[in-house]
C-alpha cells in the first residue's frame, strides 16, 4: 500500500537533513524562527555564524559547528602566536586548520630583510586582523590598525571559538560586565582566545568566570549566574553595582 507524507510530516523530514552552510548564509525567515545558537537575525532573515550544520531546536534555528578549528572570516580580530620566524615574514597559529603568514610590510616597524627575531620570535602573541582570506584558504593577516600589539604580561584563556558570542553577549553586555566587575583589561580574539591583564586574583576570577560561560553557553539565566559567582569572589562596592546595572 502507497501512503503519502502529509505537508507537515514532509517538513519535518526536511528539518532533519544535515545542510551545510557558512557565515552570511540564510538559514530561516525570522517570522518563523528565532535565532538559535551561532545564528543571529538580519533584515528578518536568520543567518548563520559560523560554518556548520543547520539545526533547528524547538522554535529557533541554529548552527551546529563542524570540527573545533576557527574558520578565518576577512575582518576578524584574532589573537596568534608566533610558531616560526622566517626572513620576512612569521608563521602563526590562529587557532585554524591552516597558519597564518604575517608579512613584515604588515607590521607597525620598519624590519630588514633578516631581522624579524628582533621583533617578534616564536612563542610571541600578538593581537591581529585577518586581513583577506581568498578561494584557496589561503590567509593573510595585518598588526598594522589601531590596537593590534604585541602582548605582554597577562593571562591567556582558551575557549571553543563558537561560544565567543556568549562571552560577548548581546550588545556586549556579558564581556561589559566581566570587565566592571572584575576590573580587567579583557580582550576577546573571534578564533576562541581571550587574553585578560589585571591584579592577579582578579585575573583568576575572570578568567573562571568564562569557562563557567563556556561550560553553561545554554543554561538559562546565564548573566545571573556569572554576576553571582563573580560577587561571591569578589564583593562589589555599591559604586560598582550601580554601574553595572546601567
Amino acid at each position: 500500500m502507497i501512503t503519502f507524507k502529509s505537508d507537515k510530516m514532509e517538513k519535518r523530514s526536511a528539518r532533519r537533513t544535515r545542510e551545510i552552510v557558512i557565515p552570511g548564509d540564510v538559514l530561516g525567515n525570522a517570522d518563523e524562527y528565532k535565532a538559535g545558537e551561532n545564528a543571529y537575525e538580519l533584515d528578518g532573515k536568520i543567518r548563520a555564524n559560523v560554518i556548520g550544520t543547520k539545526t533547528y531546536t524547538n522554535d529557533a534555528v541554529g548552527v551546529t559547528v563542524m570540527g573545533g578549528f576557527y574558520m578565518p572570516v576577512t575582518g576578524d580580530t584574532v589573537i596568534g602566536i608566533i610558531n616560526d620566524v622566517g626572513p620576512s615574514n612569521w608563521m602563526l597559529d590562529i587557532n585554524a586548520p591552516y597558519p597564518a603568514p604575517l608579512h613584515v610590510s604588515e607590521v607597525p616597524w620598519k624590519v630588514e630583510f633578516g631581522d624579524t627575531s628582533r621583533f617578534l620570535t616564536v612563542g610571541d602573541v600578538v593581537l591581529l586582523k585577518i586581513l583577506m582570506v581568498d578561494e584557496s584558504k589561503k590567509i593573510q593577516v595585518t598588526m598594522k590598525d589601531s590596537g593590534l600589539r604585541k602582548i605582554e604580561g597577562g593571562q591567556l584563556v582558551e575557549i571553543s571559538y563558537s561560544k565567543i558570542s556568549r562571552v560577548i553577549g548581546k550588545s556586549g553586555s556579558m564581556i561589559q560586565m566581566l570587565k566592571n566587575m572584575t576590573d580587567c583589561r579583557i580582550f576577546v580574539g573571534q578564533n576562541g582566545r581571550i587574553w585578560i591583564d589585571g591584579d592577579g586574583e582578579n585575573v583568576d576570577v575572570a578568567a573562571e568566570a568564562i569557562r563557567i560561560i563556556e561550560r553553561e553557553s545554554r543554561s538559562a539565566n546565564l548573566t545571573d549566574r556569572v554576576r553571582e559567582f563573580i560577587e561571591k569572589r569578589l564583593p562589589q562596592s555599591e559604586e560598582d553595582e550601580e554601574e553595572d546595572s546601567e
